[in-house]
């Protein structure tokens, strides 16, 4: 099923997120995690992509196992170290396995880029690019945007401008890079809807159960972290079960929250942690389903 049809039938969705592995011999293991969270009938789970399609098939393959099981799922697609026919040869390879949905990524400059290399050897530095092939090519599309803006970005206004073009090329619906204060999502929100963007946006929660993810988040989504979350961090840091609860209970405060003002969509970071995506469900399922009127 089309993720934009569950955004139109539903006024809240609950999404959870994994990643494939590097190594082929921890694949039965990732495979056993996918299958474990779509006993938790999210509507729809979300999986990552490699630079340079790194791990293209077993994306691909993960997500044929999520569709299998009867869940919807989101296969991602970037654009980085992949030219014009290996991308192609990936949207072949999920038709051909069912998958109905991508998200449509550029994809993040890899660490170990060298001077000089051609990142984009598509020529598709931009994901909207991307979205237009998808869309071509029947596929529901969504797109990444970031509440803080883009670690690239010049100025926020730039950000906006980047991500109007996106959805103008055809994007279904957007889901936002981990926030830890959800004022910024509100203040975001309204400066999409100024500049014409009402796609519908999910909101990207990441549970933060240990105080030592809080660097990496930082330099991987620009996230401002607030200092009710660096407190707890701070108390918590030297009690891995403490700071895992704390952690789950600032995460459930935050959709609480979230759901509480609007918002159509949360999208959980499971960081291939069924266990916490069960704690943080069994806390807010009461509230969802309350609020899709079931």
């Amino acid at each position: 099923m089309k993720i934009a049809e569950k955004l139109k039938n539903k006024k809240v969705t609950l999404s959870l997120e994994i990643f494939p592995p590097k190594k082929q011999d921890a694949f039965e293991s990732v495979k056993n995690t996918a299958i474990e969270l779509t006993s938790l009938k999210p509507d729809f789970i979300s999986i990552t992509y490699g630079a340079g399609g790194s791990t293209q098939s077993n994306t691909s393959d993960l997500a044929q196992i999520i569709e299998n099981s009867g869940t919807t799922a989101l296969a991602h697609l970037t654009c980085v170290r992949a030219n014009l026919e290996q991308l192609k040869s990936a949207i072949k390879s999920f038709k051909d396995k069912g998958i109905q949905n991508i998200l449509a990524l550029r994809g993040d400059f890899p660490k170990d880029a060298k001077e000089g290399e051609n990142i984009f050897p598509s020529g598709m530095n931009h994901a909207d690019a991307l979205v237009r092939i998808l869309k071509d090519e029947g596929f529901c599309v969504g797109g990444a945007c970031y509440p803080e803006s883009h670690p690239e970005s010049v100025n926020r206004d730039n950000d906006i401008e980047l991500l109007k073009r996106k959805v103008d090329a055809g994007v279904d619906f957007l889901t936002t890079q981990m926030f830890f204060d959800n004022d910024m999502l509100y203040s975001f929100l309204y400066r999409c809807q100024s500049a014409g963007i009402h796609v519908p946006v999910l909101a990207g929660i990441m549970p933060i159960t240990n105080a030592n993810q809080v660097a990496r988040m930082v330099d991987l989504s620009n996230a401002y972290i607030p200092r009710k979350l660096l407190a707890i961090c701070d108390r918590f840091k030297t009690s891995p079960e403490a700071m895992y609860q704390a952690g789950i209970a600032y995460a459930t405060d935050q959709i609480i929250d979230l759901i509480s003002n609007g918002i159509r969509g949360i999208h959980i970071y499971t960081m291939n942690k069924p266990e916490i995506a069960k704690a943080i469900i069994r806390n807010v399922d009461s509230i969802i389903a309350a609020t899709n009127g079931e």
